[in-house]
């Protein structure tokens, strides 16, 4: 566990591409599931287990780029051909008894349970991403999917490995809800972990998606749109569908699918009453 911030960028960068990945409980025992029936299991499988999971999914990515072959010249970006390129049975061999990062926060409940949130808003903002990435017809589904799912990938590293720095800036945050997220994180981790982000995607050969949504020269983007709204929307509606954020994102996505917003209500499983802010 890390007690105090690392010197720099560099520091940092290196210390996670070196990190052994904990995954989620339920991840490591449906895979578990899995391998027990391995002649009956497929990557379809195996990729619904791991796309529940943004550590389990960034471990496949991670371990990828680590036995990248000479031929191989091009990005791997989904799982689904992350798997194609592992193969079923030699994922199996690569993934058992995986760390917990349960086990790793036993001490620190609290870290946990923030680290778990975050998980959650992934998984919905993944959700969502993906429908709306169909609906507009991309060609590469499953990237938005992931980009979605790993979009906040760096604060769940913080909540796994550094959980007392992580809960300082949640408190600083709670604190004082004026202080913006990246003042907070160059107070307690030393920079703002939108730089460690790019530097991560960069070293793990992930989807360019991630560092062009950190660049507001790309904001018209449809693909960046299409995340950046899913990830808003997870987040404004955490608590509730009364956040004072949320008609602007209704708005901005209506726009994005070219849907009016009962529509918007519908594919949302909401009703016209519930998403009104009080």
């Amino acid at each position: 566990m890390l007690e105090q911030a690392l010197t720099d960028l560099n520091s940092w960068t290196a210390y996670y591409t070196e990190a052994d990945l904990p995954v989620l409980r339920h991840t490591r025992g449906a895979l578990d599931g899995l391998r027990e029936n391995a002649e009956n299991a497929n990557a379809r499988m195996l990729s619904a287990v791991i796309l529940h999971d943004p550590l389990m999914t960034l471990r496949v990515l991670a371990y990828l780029e680590r036995n990248r072959g000479k031929r191989q010249d091009t990005d791997i970006t989904t799982i689904g051909r992350a798997l194609m390129m592992i193969g079923v049975n030699p994922f199996f061999r690569a993934f058992e008894d995986l760390p917990l990062v349960e086990d790793r926060l036993k001490a620190h409940p609290q870290a946990l349970l923030g680290l778990l949130k975050v998980i959650a808003r992934a998984r919905k903002a993944a959700h969502w991403a993906r429908e709306w990435a169909v609906h507009r017809h991309d060609l590469n589904a499953e990237e938005i999917t992931v980009v979605a799912l790993l979009h906040d990938v760096t604060e769940i590293l913080m909540w796994s490995f550094a959980p007392k720095l992580a809960l300082r800036v949640r408190d600083m945050q709670a604190k004082d809800p004026t202080l913006r997220s990246a003042e907070a994180q160059q107070q307690v981790y030393g920079l703002p972990i939108d730089d460690l982000q790019a530097a991560l995607v960069h070293a793990w050969h992930l989807p360019q998606l991630l560092v062009e949504l950190l660049d507001p020269a790309n904001a018209e983007q449809p693909r960046v749109q299409n995340v950046k709204l899913a990830v808003d929307l997870a987040r404004h509606s955490a608590h509730g569908w009364d956040n004072a954020a949320l008609p602007d994102d209704y708005s901005a996505i209506e726009k994005l699918l070219r849907i009016d917003h009962e529509q918007l209500l519908t594919k949302l499983g909401l009703e016209p009453e519930s998403a009104q802010p009080q």
